[in-house]
């Protein structure tokens, strides 16, 4: 069963550990989704915080799309916008669909490096800033519902200077396709 838009449009803490163990594909390529992180509309870290911009323009449109940034000049990050000025960074899969297309991409033959962190698994998918704004329930997209419940596991999330703090980083319990490893929330 595919996502409909309408997944999106609910709070992005309830949307994030619900994405785990999705189906995302891009024309085809892809796999299961098992590491995301959250942003919402209060979060200092969160590239909706301060306003909309050139850049962060998706973020401000309808749930259920694409937001998608060049991270520090270098890579692509793939973003499912949810509620006004909140989204779900897709921070690692489990590669299954594509292999070929994937290594080709990435030159790597470590499958556990073809798409474990932002900027691998865009490059892996072949993501670029042509797809923000795009509906996630439309081609290229296609997000499969999961088939069952993973264990999941949270905590801070990385690769950010504000809220470091917050567990809001979700992930497939030890699985080797996470980009870090996951230390977990402090009750």
């Amino acid at each position: 069963m595919r996502l409909p838009r309408d997944f999106f449009a609910r709070s992005v803490h309830e949307v994030a550990p619900d994405l785990i163990g999705v189906t995302l594909l891009m024309d085809g390529v892809g796999g299961r989704i098992v590491e995301v992180e959250a942003y919402d509309q209060e979060d200092p870290a969160s590239h909706g915080y301060r306003g909309p911009t050139a850049r962060t323009g998706s973020m401000f449109g309808p749930p259920g799309a694409a937001y998608v940034y060049r991270s520090y000049g270098i890579h692509w990050c793939l973003n499912f916008v949810c509620e006004p000025r909140s989204a779900v960074l897709i921070r690692a899969l489990e590669p299954r669909v594509g292999l070929d297309a994937m290594h080709e991409r990435r030159d790597v033959d470590d499958p556990r490096l073809l798409c474990s962190g932002p900027g691998r698994l865009c490059q892996a998918l072949g993501i670029t800033r042509r797809h923000d704004g795009l509906p996630l329930d439309e081609p290229p997209f296609e997000l499969i519902a999961r088939e069952a419940d993973p264990e999941i596991v949270r905590g801070p999330r990385v690769g950010i200077t504000r809220a470091t703090e917050q567990p809001w980083r979700y992930a497939v319990a030890g699985s080797p396709f996470v980009s870090r490893p996951l230390r977990p929330a402090r009750r």
